[in-house]
């Protein structure tokens, strides 16, 4: 070798390390030279083995920094296997050399990553325990095509820069090494060596568990201990069709959930929300519990929205079979568990993602593509295969191996929109001189449709705030191909009206109408969520006008208002028990207010509802089609009143809303039915058990022969102030059938 490669060879600054370290062939008359890089140490020997057998030969120093070599005659293919016996003065060791293990990826997983279709990458790259040869270590993978040279770092070499540098798979720029020993739990990084100069120790991009934040580095993990006890909840997902099942999902926020004052105010950890949070969202009848960011991330501010960690649960609350335990109680109980996911951007932290090989990798390369202008951050390159590998592999990660049953795309608008939040020339038209993000949509598209065809009966959710049309149809049809999208439209007017004196509710009375002009244009979630409750916005119940009791009886009818509006639910932590403060990310909820009756009764009004919403197929069965919605009266302007009929899929099936936005009390407020017969009352917002004034119509009304509202025959009802109203007719025979079904019961 040249000068020159040795130096490079123990700087770590060799690009193609395999090509001289190891043992290679010289010539043909079956001799061989045996290199080995040592770092630090004084001598070594080789000691090679022959059957049962073994010699040592010492080896020469080609460099006082730890380059030693041997020649050795062997016929045959490859010496047989060897050890490295090092001496630091007076401490010895002996190891193996990680120089002797080649072929670490197969040529079809390195022609897959290389096209960006290996949509599991991360059982490639990355750090995974294996066993080559007989000897147990770890294979670290990491993509990285620009670099001068790649080594990785960690208490297993004491993060000596110079112990390991990797190779590279020049035409797929992967840098690859396994280093035998290594073990779970051992901390590591990567060191990337740019060609502009400089060096960067950098996260794995693929990491499955890192330190607990501040700190940074990886920490080697086995993801293929953990058994799971969920096979009824998954067998039962995949044969389920979520757009005709109830959903009622409850957004939460692990790390402020509950807070442990009498231990420094720390969060609970995953095992502990299991037996806390599960109940919680048990008793009160959601469907899905849905978790704010939990993939690891630098800054503990940022609710978990600018990840780092594409491939690793937060190490705040504990490790990643902690989280598979909890995810998997979870769907012993009854609950799905979606996940925040953010593709949109990342954080410019120079120990991740951003510049990772000294170039713009990950990011787009003009800041008029590659940053964002509101938050700071970098945007993935959506055109490049590798970036869109990285991203779909991560997604199909959470479902594949902590079988979330969904997952909830953050800022969508934003990548599909290149002047999002951009003005003039801030902005790069695509090749057909248009705002679409191309590349993006592309994107967007091909996770939906693996989404589906590894994991049938997962959800697919978008927060999209533009009128970008068809995100929740099928690709096929020319649609984003989501599950679902958030009803942003109806969110921002029903909480404005809500928010009003009640005075002037008659003013904007369109607010409450409105959203049914486009109800059925998406798959809608309607979002009373975690951006609604900070930023000095205010809690759900403070929002409300009024004093206390009519703060607590607005809040009461405007969650049924969201029980009966077609679309699935979805209501952030705290709205629940009456929070009056507004979210605060480093507090937890204020839990203490359950002892306070107002509060309490609102617990089990919540509780009372989505019970109601999960036995009534009216209320889910048709969420998405005006075949499940009619309206009766919705021009009651002057009396902030609006009453309509929601239906199952069998149209027999069917109940009648009625919401009074006034602390008027509406007596004999006559409004059309579709059938004659007895309405019983089976939701009233004012009740006393609630904290109503009890202002109601006595269990039920029967129907008068008054025509009314395009109906032969009508309902004369006394409607409560700031009330609702749900009424199911009643038909014979099943009053009688439902008490015999309890009597089967309680004999």
């Amino acid at each position: 070798m040249e000068r020159q490669e040795i130096e490079e060879l123990v700087w770590g600054e060799h690009g193609n390390p395999f090509s001289r370290l190891g043992a290679h062939r010289l010539g043909s008359t079956g001799e061989w030279v045996i290199r080995a890089l040592v770092p630090g140490a004084t001598h070594v020997e080789l000691r090679l083995f022959d059957g049962e057998s073994s010699s040592l030969l010492p080896m020469a120093s080609q460099h006082p920094e730890g380059l030693f070599e041997v020649e050795v005659q062997q016929p045959g293919d490859m010496p047989p296997g060897y050890h490295l016996r090092c001496h630091w003065g007076d401490h010895v060791q002996e190891r193996i050399d990680p120089y002797s293990f080649r072929e670490l990826l197969s040529e079809f997983d390195l022609h897959l990553l290389g096209e960006g279709t290996h949509f599991h990458s991360y059982r490639r790259m990355g750090a995974h325990l294996e066993r080559r040869h007989g000897v147990d270590g770890v294979r670290f993978a990491v993509w990285a095509p620009n670099a001068r040279a790649v080594s990785v770092v960690g208490d297993f070499n004491d993060w000596n820069t110079r112990s390991h540098p990797m190779d590279l798979h020049h035409s797929t720029g992967i840098w690859q090494l396994f280093v035998p020993g290594v073990q779970e739990g051992a901390h590591y990084k990567y060191l990337v060596r740019f060609h502009s100069g400089g060096a960067q120790e950098k996260i794995d991009p693929y990491g499955f568990h890192f330190e607990t934040p501040p700190k940074t580095a990886g920490r080697v993990f086995d993801l293929d201990r953990y058994r799971w006890q969920d096979e009824e909840w998954m067998t039962r997902r995949r044969q389920s069709n979520p757009l005709e099942s109830p959903v009622a999902i409850y957004e939460v926020h692990l790390g402020s959930w509950k807070k442990l004052l009498e231990e420094d105010n720390r969060s609970l950890t995953y095992r502990e929300l299991a037996e806390e949070l599960i109940p919680w969202v048990k008793e009160l009848g959601f469907t899905h519990l849905e978790l704010l960011p939990i993939t690891e991330h630098p800054y503990t501010r940022s609710w978990g929205y600018q990840t780092t960690g594409y491939f690793a649960p937060t190490s705040r609350f504990g490790n990643p079979d902690d989280f598979r335990d909890f995810v998997d109680r979870c769907h012993q109980n009854g609950l799905g568990v979606l996940l925040d996911w953010v593709p949109a951007h990342f954080p410019r932290d120079a120990h991740a993602l951003a510049n990772f090989d000294g170039t713009q990798l990950y990011e787009h390369s003009d800041p008029r593509r590659g940053a964002h202008p509101d938050w700071g951050t970098l945007i993935f390159n959506y055109g490049r295969n590798e970036v869109k590998n990285f991203l779909l592999s991560s997604a199909l990660f959470w479902l594949d191996e902590y079988h979330l049953d969904g997952l909830r795309v953050d800022a969508v608008a934003s990548m599909l929109y290149l002047d999002y939040s951009r003005e003039g020339e801030e902005w790069l038209p695509n090749k057909y001189g248009g705002r679409e993000n191309l590349e993006a949509i592309d994107f967007l598209r091909r996770f939906n449709e693996l989404v589906y065809e590894y994991h049938p009966g997962a959800i697919t959710m978008a927060e999209e705030s533009t009128a970008w049309p068809s995100v929740s149809r099928p690709t096929y049809l020319g649609g984003l191909g989501f599950s679902m999208k958030w009803n942003m439209g109806w969110m921002h007017d029903s909480l404005a009206y809500i928010g009003m004196d009640s005075i002037y509710r008659r003013y904007h009375h369109e607010k409450l109408t409105f959203s049914m002009l486009y109800a059925f244009s998406e798959n809608y979630i309607l979002p009373l969520s975690h951006d609604e409750v900070v930023h000095g916005k205010r809690s759900l119940l403070d929002k409300q006008p009024g004093d206390v009791w009519q703060k607590f009886a607005n809040l009461r009818c405007y969650y049924t208002y969201w029980l009966g509006h077609p679309g699935k639910k979805l209501l952030f932590m705290g709205g629940e028990i009456g929070q009056w403060w507004e979210w605060n990310a480093e507090a937890g909820l204020d839990w203490h207010l359950l002892g306070w009756d107002n509060h309490e009764k609102l617990r089990r009004f919540v509780a009372e509802i989505l019970q109601l919403y999960r036995s009534q197929p009216a209320l889910y069965e048709v969420d998405f089609s005006w075949e499940g919605f009619q309206w009766v009266g919705f021009q009651d302007h002057d009396q902030s009143v609006i009453s309509f009929v929601r239906l199952a899929k069998d149209s027999r099936d069917f109940l009648v809303f009625v919401y009074n936005f006034t602390p008027i009390v509406r007596h004999d407020y006559r409004i059309g039915v579709p059938e004659e017969g007895f309405y019983r009352e089976i939701l009233n917002s004012d009740a006393e058990s609630w904290g109503g004034s009890n202002v109601g119509n006595l269990g039920g009304r029967p129907t008068d022969p008054i025509p009314d509202h395009g109906h032969q025959f009508s309902l004369g009802l006394t409607l409560p102030p700031l009330g609702a109203l749900i009424l199911k007719l009643e038909r014979e025979g099943e009053g009688e059938g439902e008490a015999a079904a309890e009597a089967g019961e309680e004999a």
